[in-house]
């Protein structure tokens, strides 16, 4: 995989760095496993608490879904500002991360509402699950056989792609305005435990069967140690998945973070 920025005075270095695909796909599988058994212990843990079955839903999606693009890949440059393959890393972790973060939020938040047919529907049907085969297509074409992408086209994606913040935040607004200020509560304390904590132990517990050191294992810890995202509360409020909570652990997580985030990259 390789990638070149920079060209046209975008004020980034230029790389021409390549990943082993191999490499790739060992990244991939772990991000994919370690979030996948984060919901896991999402759930179990919210099973053991005897919660109602929404709640249990609410868990898995803040467990699996964590901020990894608005807020992890510039912790991560933070973190390690002059390494080589940051970019790349961090681009693939970030692909492997949200797909299967939308997989298992959306089949969460569709599951106990009657079969097993409407999470799968819903899954298939989600935008971002749909742009997966196009982007990986187009990120081959360019990456690979050096295809250039047409400045008419790569202007407003670029546009697009800069207003993610400020829109995620805008939308973090207006969901607060209808639900009001949340109300920290047990429930929101431990699905934000299995987020921030959860998720790294799983991640530095699996680095070594996948094969994964120096960067590749510590993007990878740091990648799984991001709050909830946004993205999990606009999933819950479209499936009326208890928004309040939902977007009360998005607040805490966040918050939390500030710690749990520090010791993280203090300790990798």
């Amino acid at each position: 995989m390789r990638y070149s920025s920079g060209a046209g005075g975008s004020g980034q270095p230029t790389s021409n760095a390549n990943i082993n695909p191999t490499i790739a796909l060992q990244m991939s599988a772990y991000a994919i496993l370690t979030h996948g058994l984060c919901a896991g212990l999402g759930f179990a843990v919210a099973k053991v608490m005897k919660r109602p079955p929404q709640v249990v839903a609410a868990y898995v999606l803040i467990a699996v879904f964590g901020n990894v693009g608005n807020f992890g890949i510039p912790i991560v440059k933070f973190r390690f500002p002059d390494q080589p393959y940051v970019n790349e890393v961090s681009i693939v972790y970030f692909l492997a991360i949200v797909t299967v973060s939308f997989v298992v939020g959306v089949a969460a938040a569709n599951w106990n509402k009657g079969g097993v047919l409407k999470p799968v529907v819903a899954v298939l049907k989600t935008p971002a699950l749909i742009a997966v085969p196009p982007a990986l297509l187009a990120n081959l074409l360019i990456n690979e056989f050096g295809v250039t992408v047409p400045l008419p086209i790569a202007r407003p994606i670029t546009l697009l792609a800069a207003a993610m913040i400020p829109t995620m935040v805008v939308a973090l607004g207006v969901q607060l305005a209808s639900a009001g200020l949340p109300k920290i509560n047990a429930d929101i304390v431990l699905s934000t435990a299995v987020r921030l904590v959860g998720g790294p132990m799983l991640a530095w517990l699996l680095a070594a069967p996948f094969g994964l050191s120096g960067i590749e294992r510590s993007i990878g810890i740091i990648q799984s140690a991001m709050p909830a995202a946004v993205l999990a509360s606009i999933i819950a409020f479209e499936n009326d998945l208890l928004p309040e909570f939902v977007i009360g652990a998005v607040l805490f997580s966040t918050l939390a973070s500030v710690v749990t985030l520090t010791v993280v990259l203090a300790l990798i």
